[in-house]
């Protein structure tokens, strides 16, 4: 008899039998038709790269996840992508560097990342969009809309599912830093408190700013600044200074373009919103729907990231995870949706999913709340055509 453990996969990889395979390949041919539809070409570029490239696009936290070997031929650090926006933003310096724009590239394809505080590696098909060129508010909700229609598409913006796009405002955040004036590591401090919900750590670490009194107790207000669109008006209010107001007026005009292309999304607001502080310098948003544990869609505004490259230039994207698209789908299928947000448990087999252990799905650098989910469940509901 042979020795069954020789013919694992490494943990974090998986095998998708043919039901599952073809799912999957529906909904990302179904994005990326959707993509191009728009006016968005579609790209290819290559599953690794050298480690110095790759690693000029990508935050710390990527960085980290990023899975490296040595090239035999040259003796070089090579790394699988974690992520594809860094390669798309090489690929715009090298291959547009004359072009004005603006540019719309797509893309579709496995990324891989490196589990934290795990000793796997994780597989994810990604489907996602590059906006660069386009400054402002409406450049941000068109893309949004894009990626509301793209689920739409897919099937994910039906009543069942309760799509919500969840949006913070990075720049705000660094408006606050900046007029608290701290060190870095006292920076790290508050943002820490603040992802937590930690008031006690959050007056704590404040304790190191000589910033007056109404700016501290904004930023203590920060992590209940979180709820309908309506936040923003409560937090424009309270706002201590012009720099902040602007970003909160930033993130209005965004909500308020979105609200008037009527897209079939609850939107919520999260201005306690701290994550991809080092990435992102606008907006940054999520998409959840019922019946997957992560989010489904997330994307943000980072106008820092190709002048890395070279080529500076506004830009603004977001990427698909058409794993979690297709177990919301399953979950529908089988007519039981599990909280937006929470983390679910699914037989792998049942999905067609084969593979070595670590596996969940994970479309996130760190977990991601869910905005104000609510469990719903429904009797089994009519295929869809």
């Amino acid at each position: 008899m042979s020795d069954t453990l020789s013919l694992r996969l490494p943990a974090g990889m998986r095998d998708f039998a043919p039901r599952a395979a073809a799912s999957r390949r529906r909904i990302a041919e179904t994005l990326v038709s959707v993509f191009e539809d728009w006016g968005y070409a579609r790209v290819i570029t290559p599953a690794f790269e050298y480690e110095d490239v790759l690693g000029l696009g990508l935050g710390p936290e990527a960085r980290a996840q990023a899975l490296r070997f040595v090239e035999p031929s040259s003796g070089r650090v090579v790394a699988l992508r974690p992520d594809f926006t860094p390669q798309i933003a090489r690929f715009i310096a090298t291959r547009y560097r004359a072009d004005e724009g603006p540019i719309r590239l797509c893309y579709e394809g496995p990324v891989t990342r490196l589990e934290r505080g795990a000793r796997s590696q994780r597989e994810l098909i990604q489907a996602g969009v590059e906006l660069a060129g386009v400054r402002g508010p409406q450049g941000d909700a068109d893309v949004i809309a894009l990626g509301v229609a793209a689920l739409k598409a897919a099937g994910l913006a039906d009543s069942p599912f309760a799509l919500t796009i969840d949006l913070g405002h990075l720049g705000l955040m660094r408006e606050i830093l900046a007029a608290l004036q701290l060190a870095p590591g006292e920076e790290a401090a508050v943002r820490a408190a603040i992802a937590k919900r930690d008031p006690g750590g959050l007056d704590e670490a404040l304790g190191a700013s000589r910033a007056d009194a109404t700016l501290k107790r904004f930023v203590r207000a920060l992590p209940e600044l979180a709820g309908d669109t309506s936040v923003l008006k409560v937090a424009a209010k309270q706002a201590p200074n012009r720099a902040i107001k602007r970003a909160i007026a930033d993130l209005q005009a965004i909500v308020d373009a979105i609200l008037a292309r009527g897209l079939p999304a609850r939107l919520h607001v999260d201005l306690g919103e701290v994550r991809g502080f080092d990435y992102y310098t606008g907006v940054r948003f999520q998409g959840f729907v019922a019946g997957a544990a992560e989010p489904v869609l997330q994307g943000g505004r980072y106008d820092d990231l190709l002048g890395r490259y070279g080529r500076p230039s506004p830009a603004v994207g977001f990427a698909i995870d058409v794993e979690a698209a297709a177990g919301a789908l399953e979950v529908e299928a089988q007519g039981v949706f599990i909280e937006a947000g929470t983390q679910g448990t699914r037989d792998k087999e049942e999905s067609g999913a084969v593979g070595g252990g670590g596996g969940g799905r994970s479309g996130t650098n760190g977990r991601a709340r869910a905005p104000g989910a609510t469990s719903e469940r429904s009797s089994k509901p009519k295929k869809k055509g």
